[in-house]
């Protein structure tokens, strides 16, 4: 999965400015996950409640990465 890929690069990062660019990629691929979830239910590929709890989830990580992001600019 591209986000936890993506996490562990961040988790590695050289520098401040590095880890806030790579926790934004983070973001960026959560926000894609999220919208590949929603077309899936909304093609009626996978019913609603099969999918809530990774939606949940996903939104979950989104708004910790971002905050991240957020924590990481003011702190620079």
């Amino acid at each position: 999965m591209s986000v936890a890929a993506n996490y562990l690069a961040a988790c590695r990062a050289r520098s401040a400015a590095d880890f806030i660019s790579k926790i934004s990629v983070v973001v960026e691929e959560a926000h894609h996950t999220l919208f590949w979830l929603e077309l899936v239910v909304e093609a009626k590929l996978v019913p609603q409640n099969k999918l809530e709890h990774l939606t949940a989830e996903g939104e979950e990580l989104l708004k910790i990465c971002s905050a991240s992001v957020a924590t990481g600019k003011a702190n620079r």
